[in-house]
């Protein structure tokens, strides 16, 4: 779908920063305890009230160009891994051009968040696979420097070609999407058949399918299911889509919910520096994964 090609960049990035959407995970969300003890839930991400005006404008273009077309078309593009390949540092590097100074509760680059996501993983002693997935599952957000849209990046995500459920934040949003009014696509089950695995549903585009698509030949299956679904709110703490997961993906979705609260509360302002922790992550990133990565 090309419709939003006329919109102007301005109007397709309302969020002040990536970051913004997960401020608002938070919001809806929040339960810091199980990694920083020493915060309460109401301090983190304090945004003013005004700013979740560019949250809302972020879903309404989300909820809107999200399609079934839309996807298939980004995965054909994507998935090619023709843009660039590089040694996963320099993706690291690639990835901190994306820097904001407007979060509230870290001024930390990039890579700074996800070693920090990382090492509290290690901290409490999970398969050092785990340790390697905490490091890359924000890798995909460099899609916005391949131009892509923030709505087609980050957010919350959601089959497409089935009816959309009521539990995915502002469901109200897609009305303005055309897929809602397609009888193919609007039913409970759409293009699926019940239970059919989550392995066969296509998830709105961004930055947890691609980097799954890009790890699928180097990491455990459970890191995998972390990096594809850990931004499917509505499945892993609604329940909205059982009738297109099986009794695997069910087995599975425990790993999902085992990683997210790193991925959401491990910010920790006492980091070890990278100079301590680059001969770890060296050895772990060479174990798992080839000397150069194709985006």
């Amino acid at each position: 779908m090309n419709s939003d090609k006329n919109m102007s960049d301005k109007s397709l990035t309302p969020l002040s920063n990536l970051d913004e959407w997960e401020n608002d995970v938070l919001r809806r969300y929040p339960d810091p305890s199980s990694i920083n003890e020493d915060k309460k839930v109401e301090e983190f991400r304090n945004y003013q009230e005004t700013e979740k005006d560019g949250v809302r404008e972020f879903y309404r273009l989300n909820h809107k160009f999200q399609t079934y077309e839309f996807v298939t078309q980004k995965k054909a593009d994507y998935l090619k891994f023709n843009r660039k390949e590089m040694p996963i540092w320099d993706a690291f590097s690639f990835l901190n051009q994306l820097v904001d100074d407007s979060d509230p509760d870290t001024d930390l680059d990039q890579m700074q968040h996800l070693l920090q996501t990382s090492e509290a993983i290690r901290n409490d002693k999970h398969p050092d696979w785990m340790v390697l997935v905490g490091l890359i599952h924000d890798m995909g957000k460099v899609l916005c420097l391949f131009d892509e849209p923030q709505w087609g990046v980050v957010g919350d995500t959601f089959p497409v070609g089935c009816a959309f459920s009521d539990k995915i934040v502002y469901p109200e949003f897609f009305t303005d999407n055309p897929d809602t009014y397609n009888k193919e696509y609007s039913t409970e089950l759409g293009v699926y058949t019940r239970n059919c695995g989550l392995d066969n549903v296509h998830m709105s585009w961004g930055h947890d399918e691609y980097v799954y698509h890009m790890m699928k030949n180097y990491i455990p299956e459970p890191g995998l299911y972390m990096l594809r679904y850990h931004s499917f709110y509505s499945q892993h703490r609604e329940n909205a889509y059982d009738h297109l997961m099986n009794d695997h993906d069910h087995e599975m979705f425990k790993w999902v919910e085992l990683f997210n609260p790193y991925d959401l509360y491990s910010k920790n302002p006492n980091q070890k520096s990278w100079a301590e922790l680059k001969p770890y992550y060296e050895d772990l990133v060479a174990k798992y994964l080839p000397a150069t990565l194709k985006f």
